[in-house]
């Protein structure tokens, strides 16, 4: 479809059919003017600050969104922005392509960067890539809960079967986290949500001068995805949601945690299984328990003595979840652990290292994470059912159970109010709309992108089969990267369901530590879906 064309201020439509969320009322026409008056403005596009370390082909600006929706006039907070211009002739361009990577707390702000690389050409012919930091990420009134250099200190400790005292102790940092948001934050923090995530979205697609949002949300980007398609379905032109949350109303959040900590097992199982194989190269056991053996006996090499002072057990799981969102890292896993167990400590430590290197990034995503989720739904308020549930969970699931609980704890004793879960679904105006899910997805496991499919009948589900990376979009499987190109650049859907063969499986490889993927990583580990 060729791009929507017209004056800015009529981005915005006379008379939009929205959907309004249970008390939400004064929110649904405070969205209608914001997204006028930034409609009226637009962008004003320009250099970008050199703290977001961009290359100089991208453009950055802000794009004023109010704190609360109820009151439209009254405080407002930029949000940063960053654009490439498609790279094809115009009389072929469709507009914007807007990218949310997750979190929540991830920044898309180098999103337009990947318009450079091959696997997005096609899709950046025709697109600006248009990436943004939601409310308070990065550079857009940003939250904190703690002080950077006291989040960043290590080394943790991150038991599997913890002891009572560390439970209390849990019980306490979660209590002092909770209070520390509301210190460091202030009244801001109580308009963290999804739900405002999704009337930000309306009002940036609205300064972008697009009548219709073209959108593509990995991960907690496919959730506010999903309640935007909700609340705004006639503002939709096409959506791709990459590894989707589960988004029943009785899920968000506590019970997606706790299926979440279930399918970090199958994954830690798929990687110990794949270990075994390749024991000439590793030398960590021949089977999946000499594996787990290996792994244990590192483990309590470090509760004793920490690598390099800085590398303790909290360390250590941080970087083995990473292998369960991304085969990337597979094969640095086995190396890294390997060579420790052998007198090297140096691998395990690099392995272990913060990805962005950035505590006060790291600390920033942490608390946004933390403020979405406790601020979007009720959660069980006394640390007794907490106990139980995942005391029972963890016989089966111990690899990640309490390192969620702790992530996700600060919630039982959050001192604000909370939301309602939108019910998701679709609505009259929606268009078909792409899922995109690996069968095997740890992060958000499969069985959430079934229930989204579900809720959206002209959905189309495309399923990597037996494979389990997060974030399926510019990754190596060119059948789904097929997919998202035909869907992007024609809006046309391989049909209600269809299947890719899973990616060749990691080999054993000399390289260095990669990347997270294309999305970056998620703040807090694995506790963020």
């Amino acid at each position: 479809a060729p791009a929507w064309s017209g004056s800015p201020a009529s981005a915005v439509l006379a008379s939009p059919t929205l959907v309004v969320p249970r008390g939400g009322a004064a929110q649904a026409r405070g969205v209608i003017v914001a997204a006028r008056e930034a409609a009226s403005r637009g962008i004003a596009f320009g250099s970008c600050p050199s703290s977001e370390k961009l290359s100089s082909d991208v453009r950055c600006g802000t794009v004023s969104v109010p704190l609360d929706y109820a009151r439209p006039h009254g405080k407002h907070i930029r949000l940063t922005v960053s654009r490439v211009r498609a790279s094809g002739p115009k009389a072929r361009r469709q507009g914007a392509l807007v990218y949310n990577p997750g979190g929540p707390g991830a920044s898309g702000m180098t999103f337009p960067e990947y318009a450079a690389e091959d696997g997005f050409r096609r899709t950046a012919a025709v697109y600006d890539f248009v990436g943004y930091a939601p409310r308070g990420v990065g550079g857009s009134a940003p939250v904190s809960c703690r002080r950077p250099e006291s989040f960043a200190k290590t080394p943790t400790s991150s038991p599997q079967r913890p002891s009572a005292a560390y439970l209390r102790a849990m019980v306490a940092r979660a209590r002092a986290y909770a209070r520390g948001c509301v210190r460091r934050t202030g009244a801001a923090l109580r308009h963290i949500t999804t739900l405002n995530n999704a009337r930000d979205l309306d009002v940036l697609r609205a300064a972008l001068g697009e009548k219709r949002l073209t959108f593509v949300g990995a991960s907690y980007g496919t959730y506010y995805g999903a309640v935007y398609a909700t609340l705004f379905p006639r503002h939709v032109r096409r959506m791709v949601f990459d590894s989707v949350v589960n988004p029943g109303p009785a899920q968000i959040w506590y019970r997606n945690n706790l299926d979440q900590s279930l399918a970090f097992e199958r994954r830690w199982a798929d990687w110990r299984r794949w270990a075994a194989r390749h024991h000439a190269v590793y030398h960590l056991g021949t089977t999946p328990a000499r594996v787990l053996a290996a792994y244990r006996k590192a483990a309590h090499r470090l509760a004793r003595k920490p690598a390099g002072g800085r590398v303790g057990t909290g360390e250590l799981q941080d970087a083995f979840v990473r292998a369960g969102y991304n085969d990337a890292y597979w094969d640095p896993s086995a190396r890294a652990l390997s060579a420790y167990l052998r007198g090297n400590p140096r691998p395990l430590i690099a392995l272990a290292a913060s990805e962005s290197g950035d505590a006060v990034a790291d600390e920033n995503g942490t608390a946004v994470y933390t403020a979405v989720e406790c601020n979007d739904a009720p959660w069980p308020r006394r640390w007794a059912s907490w106990n139980r549930e995942n005391t029972a969970l963890a016989r089966r699931a111990p690899f990640e159970t309490w390192d969620n609980v702790a992530m996700n704890l600060p919630c039982a004793y959050w001192p604000l109010g909370h939301d309602t879960p939108m019910d998701v679904t679709a609505r009259p105006g929606l268009p078909p709309v792409l899922l995109l899910a690996a069968e095997r997805d740890a992060a958000t496991p499969y069985a959430g992108a079934k229930e989204l499919w579900r809720r959206l009948p002209r959905a189309s589900l495309v399923t990597e089969r037996k494979a389990g990376t997060h974030g399926l979009w510019g990754g190596p499987n060119a059948c789904v990267n097929r997919k998202v190109d035909t869907y992007l650049l024609t809006g046309k859907t391989p049909g209600r369901t269809v299947s890719c063969a899973p990616r060749p499986a990691p080999e054993p490889r000399r390289a260095p530590v990669p990347e997270s993927g294309k999305q970056p990583a998620l703040p807090g580990g694995p506790g963020a879906p």
